[in-house]
């Protein structure tokens, strides 16, 4: 990557109380001398003119912090021009950045990308960044705190030690075997804390999924019958109208999906077409799609007109489900509960979404579902498939340095580096240049 002095809009869009313009590169310190009277003391914030100094043209007083390349976030002379954040005052300023020899338009991440680059973090820091960024819940913001902070990186620096321990051991084994300083058998000292390193990383992975969920959203699909009241709920969800509710069944044919923050946890919603016999083409593509959605979900909510119980939906879904017999206004509790005990592993709710008899107690059943669903989540989790991969890949090759028992030490040793550099992989020690580009895109210009 090219050494040019880079600069961005690092706030918000304008119009705004304050615009944050950010400078990075061996040329930043002399530009910001060039444009203001006089240069900040190191990371103390300084009022000051910022001057065009072609024309002498003042473009704004702003807040000037100058960062001294070891002390800055891109690991590089960094400056920040804290402006006020009208449209015209950041296009001059921009505009004026940009008419400096070596300096142009950051790319998106690029800031993130230096920093990474010069030591400053690991790539789960910069992930967790990136997740702090685009967090929308408390447990997600949480969790991408962890990650930025380098919980992560730790708990991988750690089993990474082990695994060079274990290789030196190896190494000593057969390069010094006659030395008294080193312990006897290998298989003595490293056998069994390989062991406990592979149910420790394969308990890490069991976690992957709600991690996963964690970060991209729990689903929960809404499914059942044409007018049961699949929609009535989720508009009950969203508190105002969603989707479109009438007596005529049929009438949502495509999934509408809506984002919920439950105990601070992100859960998806998502309304489908009621499932029958349909000749309709449009109708029979909703159908296959609620299918498809319900066979993928993490949490079913069918919902059933209490006036038939029996008429239940055939579903191939794994997910727990909550069954929800509707309509307790318009019928008695006694038919409801005729069809609600067939299987014993359903919690089965008698509501009216109309009067909001039941809803309550389906409420509270609901939230403790989606909390044992995210159970984990206080701790550092998977929240990535790239992780997942090289985990799975760095348990395979533990594994198989530990049942390969007839292998030649030199071979068991050579599992075991490649376990370490499937970690490696994951924070950035090996070489993953491919990645990167993805990674850092996930970023917006400013960062």
């Amino acid at each position: 990557m090219s050494r040019d002095t880079i600069f961005a809009l690092s706030s918000g869009a304008v119009p705004a109380g304050v615009a944050v313009i950010r400078l990075s590169g061996p040329k930043a310190a002399d530009v910001m001398n060039q444009i203001i009277d006089s240069e900040p003391k190191p990371r103390m914030a300084a009022l000051r003119y910022v001057t065009n100094p072609k024309n002498g043209d003042v473009i704004d007083q702003a807040l000037v912090l100058y960062f001294p390349g070891s002390k800055s976030f891109t690991g590089e002379e960094s400056v920040e021009f804290h402006l006020h954040g009208g449209r015209a005052v950041v296009k001059a300023m921009i505009d004026l950045l940009g008419s400096f020899d070596g300096c142009r338009m950051a790319e998106a991440g690029e800031f993130s990308r230096r920093g990474f680059e010069n030591g400053k973090f690991d790539l789960t820091a910069v992930e967790g960044l990136a997740d702090l960024i685009h967090a929308e819940t408390e447990n997600q913001r949480k969790q991408a705190m962890r990650q930025a902070s380098g919980a992560h990186k730790s708990v991988i620096d750690g089993w990474r030690e082990i695994l060079l321990y274990a290789r030196s051991m190896i190494e000593a084994e057969l390069d010094f075997s006659d030395e008294e300083d080193v312990p006897g058998a290998v298989s003595d000292v490293i056998w069994p804390k390989l062991q406990k390193l592979k149910q420790e990383m394969e308990h890490h992975l069991s976690y992957a999924d709600r991690g996963e969920r964690l970060r991209n959203g729990l689903t929960v699909v809404l499914a059942g019958h044409p007018n049961a009241g699949k929609s009535s709920l989720l508009n009950w969800f969203a508190k105002r109208d969603v989707a479109i509710v009438t007596e005529e069944a049929g009438t949502t044919r495509d999934l509408l999906e809506l984002h919920l923050d439950i105990e601070g946890f992100p859960v998806t919603v998502i309304d489908t077409a009621g499932l029958r016999d349909s000749s309709n083409i449009v109708e029979q593509e909703g159908i296959r799609r609620a299918l498809e959605k319900s066979e993928n979900a993490d949490l079913l909510i069918e919902v059933v007109d209490g006036s038939a119980p029996n008429e239940r939906v055939a579903l191939a879904s794994r997910a727990q489900r909550l069954v929800l017999f509707n309509k307790q206004d318009r019928i008695g509790s006694e038919m409801i509960n005729s069809g609600s005990n067939k299987n014993a592993e359903e919690k089965v709710f008698s509501v009216s979404l109309h009067t909001g008899f039941g809803m309550d107690g389906f409420y509270d059943s609901f939230v403790k579902q989606i909390e044992e669903l995210f159970s984990g989540a206080e701790d550092v989790l998977i929240t990535r498939k790239r992780h997942e991969a090289y985990f799975r890949q760095c348990v395979d090759n533990v594994d198989k340095s530990l049942i390969y028992t007839d292998s030649p030490l030199e071979i068991r040793s050579e599992y075991l580096r490649m376990a370490g550099d499937e970690l490696g992989k994951i924070t950035g020690r090996i070489d993953v240049e491919d990645m990167l580009g993805v990674i850092f895109s996930q970023f917006c210009v400013g960062k």
